[in-house]
């Protein structure tokens, strides 16, 4: 339990402490806060790609009078679902409709919270790094009544504005291997992203749902990172790490996942079943983690490539696959039930590999009825046409600048 005077005292700290930083690089997903009354705003992505910083850059645009508390706070440690009676009771007094929670589902009974504080006319900002806040935890309590927003570390046209390059195969390069994570980027230490990832195995994944063998978590996260761009399969990893239970593997997938650590891309198919028994193509949500926690003697420059595109298309759709068929295609979108690209990445197109390259990404095209699609390079440009059908030989740098932001699809 903790007394309602020392929760007083730590909204007026940290408030203190908020308003006294930066507001920093302002981000393209400040103009897409998705915002509306009786709807609770919830934002979530991994650690530190700077959500606690893009609600400052709201706050000081639009609600100045805001109550802040984030709940990862050392002085909040002991707080239950019982203060959450003496946190209404505190937000009334103050007589500000507008409320930013930090790190909040760390709380039992958060959703039945908010629900409430919806009700009685507050407009509530959640952030959190955990995606199971955008279904699971918000199907009983706030059904309908919540905006989803991700984000992400920042988009390759952000890292150009931030390190203030040239857009051009160098900075593409240069991202490649930094990443997107705005603390490392500023400060160049690689311990940023190292215990960055150790928090999120300790707080997000062993803590959240009491690991206790932390070292085989460990292991495998590391197998994985290293190996982005290739395929995984539960059961083929059986045996590895001392793990002798495939289910115990899928259930590490989901964590890693829902701590927007890895994503796991399935096998284009309209059956379910054939998505869920084929193995999956692993990639991590920031190229700078994997530059720091790879254990490859590699650069895979061509892996990381790959790697980049995808989390390009993640920004714009959810629904993204890998193709496999008569040919291989790295990657299909679709958003609504509707195909939408086709591309295939690859550092650098050659005599060897132009076919195997090619007649996959057409074949993908012909099956799925798709009239146009890419090859993402490091930096070739052509076009190819056949049978109606065009193909654009695209360097990364115009691909990775086309489009801009899209929302939540």
């Amino acid at each position: 339990m903790i007394r309602q005077e020392e929760i007083a005292f730590v909204i007026e700290a940290q408030r203190e402490t908020f308003l006294k930083q930066d507001s920093g690089f302002i981000r393209d997903a400040l103009s897409e806060i998705p915002i509306a009354d009786s709807f609770a705003t919830i934002i979530t992505g991994i650690r530190r790609c700077g959500k606690s910083t893009l609600l400052l850059q709201l706050l000081r645009r639009d609600y100045q009078d805001a109550i802040y508390l984030n709940f990862d706070d050392i002085r909040l440690s002991v707080f239950e679902t019982g203060d959450l009676v003496r946190l209404h009771r505190e937000i009334e007094n103050r007589e500000v409709n507008v409320l930013f929670f930090d790190e909040i589902q760390a709380i039992k009974g958060w959703e039945t919270f908010v629900n409430q504080l919806l009700r009685e006319g507050y407009k509530v900002f959640i952030t959190g790094s955990n995606a199971s806040m955008l279904s699971i935890e918000l199907g009983t309590h706030l059904t309908g009544r919540h905006l989803p927003m991700e984000l992400f570390p920042f988009s390759y046209s952000e890292f150009v504005q931030f390190k203030k390059l040239n857009n051009g195969e160098d900075a593409v390069t240069n991202y490649l291997k930094e990443g997107g994570i705005p603390e490392y980027l500023k400060t160049g230490t690689s311990v940023v992203l190292n215990t960055l990832v150790d928090d999120i195995l300790m707080r997000d994944i062993a803590v959240r749902h009491s690991i206790r063998d932390v070292v085989t978590l460990r292991q495998l996260t590391s197998y994985l990172i290293t190996n982005i761009g290739n395929l995984v399969s539960a059961s083929k990893l059986v045996g590895m790490f001392d793990v002798k239970s495939p289910t115990t593997f899928l259930e590490y997938f989901s964590f890693l996942k829902d701590a927007y650590l890895l994503e796991f891309v399935p096998v284009f198919s309209h059956s379910l079943k054939v998505q869920a028994r084929n193995p999956k193509k692993v990639y991590v949500m920031d190229l700078g983690i994997y530059t720091e926690n790879s254990v490859s003697t590699s650069d895979n420059m061509g892996r990381r490539l790959e790697n980049l595109v995808f989390l390009h298309l993640r920004r714009k759709y959810k629904h993204i696959f890998y193709y496999k068929d008569l040919g291989e295609c790295d990657f299909i979108t679709m958003k609504k039930n509707d195909v939408k690209e086709a591309i295939q990445v690859c550092l650098t197109i050659d005599d060897e590999n132009f076919k195997r390259e090619y007649d996959g990404l057409l074949a993908a095209m012909q099956n799925l009825g798709i009239k146009e699609g890419s090859i993402i390079t490091l930096n070739q440009s052509d076009t190819v046409e056949k049978d109606g059908m065009t193909i654009r030989i695209i360097p990364a740098h115009i691909f990775f600048q086309e489009g801009g932001l899209v929302g939540y699809n």
